[in-house]
């Protein structure tokens, strides 16, 4: 592909970023004894959490592509780490529920908060219009990975 196209040098932003991101997730992850997949698993939860999604083992395990028992040590080991609670849920008994705890949600928010900060800032740069264009393309963008992906 002709580099001077378009779309071809939005790929190359895309990837500087998610290089990026990932950078600095992996030095969260490695400053608090995680793994990249716990720091995937409290993210997932965290999702879950905003969008009022139940978030069990089972669930969590399809978002990562982990099996049964891949989910039980992971969830074994947040869980060990003092990020992760296991509590039941209120409606069925018999199904358990994962939820961040306070402290892991601080931690984050200690580490992630001032680039959370710039962004919402750098946000304000854009007018309404601008902004709707940039949250359509960046669902785009997440659509065009997914289908990407292959099944779990």
């Amino acid at each position: 592909m002709d580099d001077t196209e378009p779309g071809l040098q939005v790929v190359h932003q895309l990837r500087a970023v998610t290089v990026e991101l990932d950078l600095l997730g992996g030095e969260f992850a490695q400053r608090n004894g995680l793994h990249p997949t716990d720091l995937r698993a409290l993210i997932c939860l965290l999702d879950a959490a905003r969008s009022h999604t139940p978030a069990t083992p089972g669930w969590l395990g399809g978002q990562l592509g982990l099996n049964s028992a891949g989910t039980t040590a992971l969830v074994d080991r947040l869980e060990g780490l003092g990020h992760v609670r296991r509590v039941r849920d209120s409606r069925d008994r018999r199904r358990v529920l994962l939820e961040v705890d306070e402290r892991a949600v601080a931690l984050g928010e200690l580490f992630f908060g001032p680039l959370i900060t710039e962004i919402v800032a750098a946000m304000r740069n854009f007018t309404e219009s601008e902004g709707e264009a940039i949250q359509r393309f960046l669902r785009t963008m997440r659509e065009i990975a997914v289908a990407q992906r292959g099944p779990s």
